[in-house]
C-alpha cells in the first residue's frame, strides 16, 4: 500500500492548487470598501447614526454559536487552504486615484446645489447626468454640462484606474457597477438616482 502514497499525495497537491486558482475572483466586499472610503473622500464623512437609532446587539442573541463554529471553521480552510481572493483590500492608494479623487472633492462643492435641486443625478452606470435642466438658471446651463462632463471623466477614469492598479483591467465593470450601487446608497435624502430601469427616482 504504501507505494501509492506519493500517487495519493500528489492527486492531493493538485486539488489544493486547483483550490486556489479557481478562487480568483473579483473582491466585492473588498470594492465596497474601496468605493466608501472614496466616496467619503469626496463628499465628506457620512453622518453616524445617533445612539437612540443605533441598533443594538443582544448578547444572548440566537444563533451566534453556530456562526461563531463557522467563521473558525473557514479560517481553518482559509489556513490549509490559502486562497488567491485573501487580499483583504484593493489599492486605492496611487497618485494617479488620488489625483482623481482630489479633483472630484474639489467639483463636488459646485455640483452639490444641482444634487440638492434635483437638477443633476445618478446614473445607474455609475456617473452622473441631467435630469431637469429647466431646474438650472438659464446663464448656469452650460456650466453645468460642463461640470457634468468633467465629473464623468474622472469617475470613468477613476473605475479604470483602481482596476489597472490593483493587475486586473478586466476588473472595470465590476469596479464601475460596485461605485454606482455605492453613490446611490450614500446619497443624501432627497437627491435623485436611475434605478435598474432608467427611471428616474427620488431618495
Amino acid at each position: 500500500m504504501r507505494r501509492y502514497i506519493p500517487v495519493k499525495f500528489a492527486a492531493l497537491c493538485l486539488f489544493l492548487s486547483a483550490c486556489v486558482t479557481i478562487n480568483v475572483y473579483f473582491p466585492a466586499a473588498a470594492a465596497e470598501k474601496a468605493a466608501d472610503r472614496i466616496i467619503e473622500d469626496v463628499w465628506g464623512p457620512a453622518k453616524k447614526p445617533t445612539p437612540e437609532n443605533r441598533p443594538q446587539t443582544s448578547v444572548a442573541e440566537p444563533g451566534v454559536a453556530p456562526r461563531v463554529l463557522l467563521a473558525a471553521t473557514g479560517s481553518v480552510l482559509e489556513f490549509l487552504i490559502p486562497s488567491a481572493h485573501a487580499q483583504a483590500d484593493l489599492n486605492i492608494a496611487t497618485p494617479q486615484v488620488r489625483a482623481i479623487t482630489q479633483s472630484m472633492e474639489a467639483r463636488h462643492a459646485q455640483l452639490k446645489p444641482y444634487y440638492d435641486s434635483g437638477a443633476i443625478g445618478f446614473t445607474n452606470d455609475g456617473l452622473v447626468d441631467v435630469r431637469d435642466q429647466n431646474l438650472i438658471p438659464l446663464p448656469e446651463r452650460n456650466g453645468a454640462r460642463k461640470l457634468v462632463a468633467d465629473e464623468n471623466s474622472d469617475r470613468g477614469n477613476l473605475y479604470r484606474e483602481i482596476a489597472s492598479a490593483n493587475g486586473h483591467p478586466e476588473w472595470e465593470a465590476d469596479i464601475r457597477k460596485t461605485f454606482a450601487q455605492r453613490w446611490i446608497e450614500r446619497a443624501s435624502g432627497g437627491w435623485y438616482y436611475k434605478d435598474g430601469s432608467g427611471a428616474w427616482k427620488q431618495k
